[in-house]
């Protein structure tokens, strides 16, 4: 039986060089063999032209030494079978992709991305303007008009928006104010000022947390809702349909939406007020013994009108603002599902962001204002 060093693997005529026997890795395992046959490869002449005996054995590390002798090219008329143009058009692929160049690191690269950011928040910022701008005209058309106005589809965002939320702000809001009223009952115990209790959580949840926790539930569910809902309508080229139909996507769409979280979101916020007060009032009594007789008698005296229509117009301006935002997302989502996702994940964030900003905006003025 011959060695793999005696076999002849490389044959040679005038003008033709083939290629034959074991070119896999079993074979050229053995020491020095690789060298060996890289050196009678080299030693063929450019203008020969390649044959491969349909006998041959070849894997990739074989079919490497070959492509490095071709210059990474298939030579012309070289016939191959399947196996073995399936083999090379790997190892061709495996060479492009080595020649993508590879991205240097920026130590100024954040300075792109901020202003790139900017940019995006510019465009966005423009586009929200232009979409109020719209609903304002709608909004008046609508005075004008109020027998022709989408009542229906107001009606339907009600009763998802408002009544199907009840449950889970209800839920969220007692446990707040279980919290809050626990751990600050802790506090003003050491003072010997579990009194003041009333007025910390009356302020506080009318004024503040209640307002901005009804309204970040409100953007996860009901603002991702309308998000998917009209990115839907996109996907299936409803909306192209209306577009062609002549009807107004932001009459239709828009106002209606808009106008039911704005009269929802006051609502919610009293319910989430009051549940909050509840569970607060349940953990005072049992942390510092406060009766709720007492809790109640001074609480409307603890929050004041000013503080409670404080919240109430808070509550306006986030669910306009949440319903705005979701329905602009909506909008520009592109027909293919990776946008649907990424769009209504985008219009929840954005939301929740303004929320707070608005929130930090009305804390500024109200301050500014001796309220």
């Amino acid at each position: 039986m011959k060695t793999a060093k005696s076999e002849s693997f490389i044959s040679r005529t005038d003008s033709v060089c083939t290629i034959s026997g074991r070119w896999d890795v079993a074979a050229l395992s053995s020491g020095g063999e690789v060298a060996r046959r890289r050196r009678e490869l080299k030693a063929v002449k450019e203008d020969m032209r390649w044959e491969l005996d349909e006998q041959t054995r070849l894997d990739t590390v074989g079919a490497q030494l070959l492509w490095d002798r071709w210059g990474h090219k298939v030579p012309d008329g070289l016939e191959l079978t399947a196996g073995q143009k399936d083999l090379f058009r790997m190892l061709a692929m495996g060479a492009q992709q080595d020649r993508i160049p590879k991205q240097k690191f920026d130590p100024f690269g954040w300075i792109e991305q901020i202003g790139r950011g900017a940019g995006v928040a510019y465009e966005h910022g423009v586009m929200l303007l232009t979409l109020l701008g719209r609903l304002a005209f709608d909004m008046v058309g609508f005075l004008a008009r109020p027998h022709r106005g989408p009542w229906k589809e107001i009606s339907a965002q009600v009763f998802r928006a408002g009544a199907q939320a009840l449950g889970i702000t209800a839920l969220v809001g007692f446990l707040i104010g279980v919290v809050i009223s626990y751990l600050s009952a802790q506090q003003l115990a050491m003072f010997g000022a579990g009194q003041f209790i009333v007025t910390l959580l009356g302020v506080s949840i009318v004024r503040e947390l209640g307002p901005v926790l009804a309204a970040i539930l409100v953007a996860g569910r009901s603002g991702s809702a309308i998000t998917a809902q009209i990115g839907v309508m996109r996907v299936t080229q409803e909306l192209d349909a209306m577009d062609v139909m002549g009807i107004s996507q932001s009459q239709r769409l828009i106002l209606p939406r808009v106008i039911a979280l704005a009269l929802v979101m006051p609502l919610l916020v009293l319910w989430t007020d009051a549940l909050a007060l509840f569970g607060g009032m349940i953990a005072a009594k049992y942390e510092l013994g406060l009766q709720m007789a007492w809790f109640f008698e001074q609480l409307p005296r603890a929050v004041g009108l000013k503080n409670f229509w404080i919240g109430t117009i808070k509550g306006v301006t986030f669910g306009a603002w949440v319903a705005l935002v979701a329905c602009h997302f909506g909008l520009r989502i592109e027909p293919n599902t990776e946008s649907l996702g990424k769009g209504t994940t985008t219009s929840v964030v954005t939301a929740i962001t303004g929320v707070i900003l608005i929130d930090a905006i009305y804390a500024v003025i109200f301050s500014q204002m001796g309220i």
